[in-house]
């Protein structure tokens, strides 16, 4: 009986499957009712975002309907893996996927440390994958059956769908993410069409050459606003607490300035700490990335606004702008300066970069004795990484020089860090890994109130970037700078005005009374100013321009932009003024390019050394591309035309010891076939000598090399050159520029 009624259910399943409307049933399904589902599972519910998957998926429909089954699968194979990259992108880093990230879905290590070990959205995963096996087996059950047509009139119904989206995005621009407006093909279908429209609008205008951008307002030093404090401050110290990814929506005095309608409180021990301070509600963060925040805050100066070469590796080529960062200054006032993070510092090249702008000790991972709470890949859990800050804090008050210390926790990075109660109490391991930084730091400041250390210190907490909030807006712009002075009382705890990273030296050093450089730029946060400020910022792929006049202008990467009606830059809502393009976008885009060249002019004639005499320590495995990194040349950009050489020479310290090495390279995170050799074995009297090179026959940008190394010793990078130039040009690997040679170059 029971192989008889199976006999008959598979019967009644080929019968289904051959049925000839059943391939156009599991079509649809596949491609409309699997995206629909996405939105209403994660939230993503918006009319534009509905309207843009029913109008890919009516054109996948009428293109693909009784069409071979060999023409649609690798064009459903497709589409199922931009719906999956979308769901993973978003999900791990905020933001809608490009192209070149499609490779993330076969990257295990985005896999492992995004996720967990696996999709962020298995089930969508599952769906998909069983989608397109219903419809590969209803073609194939139905292959001798003709399927009936769709009328002609259904080839109207995509662009109808498509132009009706673009109409309202134009009457109506939403202030949502992309994400929620937009199914991954329609908007790279938009942004192929901006392309096109901007070659246009160049043709049209011919050969006109726009005016130099006007810049003053974004690079002058501007210290004429009235001092908040009569006389310098009476802190005898600088603390800097950079957390990592913190959004200003996390502080409620934030919240409460700007009306924020976004109402959680995730950090509740954040907030009651920013009630006894100084606050500034409208703090821009300028980019994404630590090595950049650190770079805007600590050196004045906007970092790169794109993905180009981050500016605290281009310092590493001049001998004279690193002395005007805020370290170097308060070294050159008798200040004792330190930097303490809770990861290696190889990654991104601090190592090399942070002595270079002045601190006198730069500590990592491998300074913590205490250990650690949590098995984390990037370092220090936040409660270890607070519990050794306060120990070092109590070595450097046992001394009588004064002190400046700038920690960086990384707990909030991700996969991120946090232990199983944090995460039973919480929704997601983010949540779980903020609420426990945010326990960690409030005992970290109560326990310095408590030692007395907040009377003579002036502590800033802020964060080097903004790891978003899905439906708040410009949360990947919206930092926080809250200040503990000694002077409580006689500061603000709301702040008026614009500020961002790029002003945070300039005001350390006001506070104080020193000597602010020239060479830095923006305001004081202790002086209140009667006008407006420009100000900059590029985070989720759009370049943002305030003029310091009530316009927010915000631009994509083809140069189409919006202005909105903003006193602010930060702001809960902002009206709608209009858009356009061309000359006047292009002027925004030169600005932007202009601060990128506020130290090289250019990246064609740069050496980078990242090699040192260090003693680098091998793990027995290497579980991360990017946290066991063992050097520092992470996101360099190449100019088209260009070619690039390398020189490497790696060798195991322990004679008894043999080491392992790999070299990969990547760009925007995708791995780059460049021919390099698989994994080789070093010993110390057989180093590793590599010396190759590369042309560049585009632009690239985000370009890293990960030297991946394991084994039972030790082992030494003594060289590792990178050299970028005109093909032709002699390459000079023992030169490095002085200034003056960098801005001529």
């Amino acid at each position: 009986m029971t192989i008889y009624c199976g006999q008959v259910f598979v019967n009644f399943i080929r019968r289904g499957l051959a049925h000839p409307l059943f391939s156009l049933v599991a079509l649809t399904g596949l491609v409309l009712v699997v995206p629909l589902g996405l939105r209403l599972a994660l939230g993503w519910s918006s009319p534009l975002g509905y309207l843009s998957d029913l109008g890919v998926a009516s054109a996948l429909i009428v293109l693909l309907h009784r069409r071979p089954w060999w023409l649609g699968l690798p064009v459903l194979s497709v589409w199922s893996l931009m719906t999956l990259a979308t769901a993973e992108l978003v999900s791990a880093v905020g933001r809608l996927p490009d192209v070149a990230d499609l490779h993330y879905l076969l990257d295990p290590q985005f896999l492992e440390n995004s996720s967990g070990g696996g999709f962020a959205q298995p089930w969508l995963a599952a769906a998909l994958a069983l989608g397109l096996a219903i419809w590969l087996a209803s073609r194939w059950a139905g292959r001798s059956r003709s399927a009936p047509g769709l009328p002609r009139r259904a080839w109207i119904v995509p662009p109808l769908l498509l132009l009706a989206h673009g109409g309202v995005q134009y009457l109506h621009p939403g202030e949502e993410d992309q994400w929620r407006l937009f199914n991954l093909p329609h908007q790279l279908l938009t942004v192929g069409l901006g392309e096109g429209q901007a070659r246009l609008e160049v043709w049209l205008e011919g050969d006109r050459v726009d005016l130099p951008p006007q810049m003053a307002g974004l690079t002058r030093l501007d210290l004429k606003g009235r001092k908040l404090l009569p006389a310098p401050g009476r802190a005898r110290n600088v603390l800097v607490v950079v957390l990592e990814g913190i959004p200003g929506a996390y502080v409620g005095v934030n919240r409460q300035a700007l009306h924020s309608s976004y109402r959680e409180n995730p950090m509740p021990q954040l907030s009651a700490w920013a009630e006894r301070g100084m606050n500034t509600p409208d703090y821009v963060l300028h980019s994404h990335q630590t090595i950049r925040g650190l770079y805007a805050m600590l050196c004045g100066d906007y970092d790169k606004l794109d993905n180009g070469t981050p500016k605290g590796v281009e310092m590493l080529t001049l001998t004279r702008r690193n002395r005007d960062c805020l370290p170097a200054r308060l070294r050159q006032q008798g200040f004792a300066t330190h930097y303490l993070q809770g990861a290696g510092l190889r990654f991104m090249a601090k190592d090399r970069i942070m002595p270079h702008i002045g601190f006198d000790a730069t500590r990592g991972r491998e300074w913590f004795a205490n250990p650690s709470y949590l098995d984390f890949p990037w370092g220090m859990d936040d409660r270890a990484f607070f519990e050794g800050a306060l120990d070092y804090v109590g070595q450097l008050r046992q001394k009588q020089q004064p002190w400046m210390l700038t920690l960086l926790t990384v707990g909030t990075h991700q996969p991120y860090s946090a232990p199983e109660e944090y995460l039973q109490r919480h929704d997601t391991p983010k949540q779980a890994a903020v609420g426990y930084l945010d326990d960690a730091l409030g005992q970290f400041l109560a326990e310095l109130e408590r030692r007395g250390v907040l009377k003579d210190t002036l502590v800033v907490v802020t964060s080097d970037e903004s790891h978003g909030i899905d439906g708040v807006r410009l949360a990947s712009s919206w930092g926080f700078n809250l200040v503990l002075a000694p002077e409580r009382e006689q500061l603000p705890r709301v702040k008026s005005g614009v500020y961002g990273h790029v002003d945070l030296s300039a005001s350390v050093l006001d506070y104080f009374g020193f000597p602010v450089p020239a060479t830095l730029s923006g305001r004081s946060l202790f002086r209140d100013y009667r006008t407006g400020r420009e100000i900059m910022s590029f985070t989720n792929g759009k370049l943002r321009y305030h003029d310091g006049r009530g316009t927010l202008t915000e631009c994509d990467f083809q140069q189409h932009c919006r202005y909105y009606a903003s006193e602010g830059f930060i702001a809960e809502r902002a009206t709608f003024l209009g858009r356009y393009g061309g000359k006047r976008a292009r002027q925004i885009a030169s600005r932007a390019a202009a601060l990128d060249r506020t130290l090289l002019r250019t990246a064609l004639n740069r050496r980078y050394q990242f090699g040192s005499p260090a003693r680098i320590p091998l793990r027995a495995q290497v579980p991360d591309d990017w946290a066991d990194n063992l050097i520092g040349a992470q996101y360099l950009e190449m100019p088209k035309g260009s070619h690039t050489r390398v020189r490497l020479t790696v060798r195991s310290v322990d004679p008894q010891q043999d080491a392992y090495i790999l070299l990969k390279a990547k760009e925007f995170e995708q791995d780059v076939p460049l021919g390099l050799p698989a994994e080789v074995r070093v010993t110390a009297e057989q180093p590793l000598v590599m010396d190759f090179g590369f042309d560049n026959p585009e632009s690239r940008k985000a370009f890293s090399f990960h030297l991946l190394g394991h084994g039972l010793g030790a082992i030494e990078v003594s060289d590792f050159s990178v050299i970028t130039e005109l093909p032709g040009q002699a390459e000079s690997l023992d030169e490095v520029p002085d200034d003056e040679d960098a801005q001529s170059s």
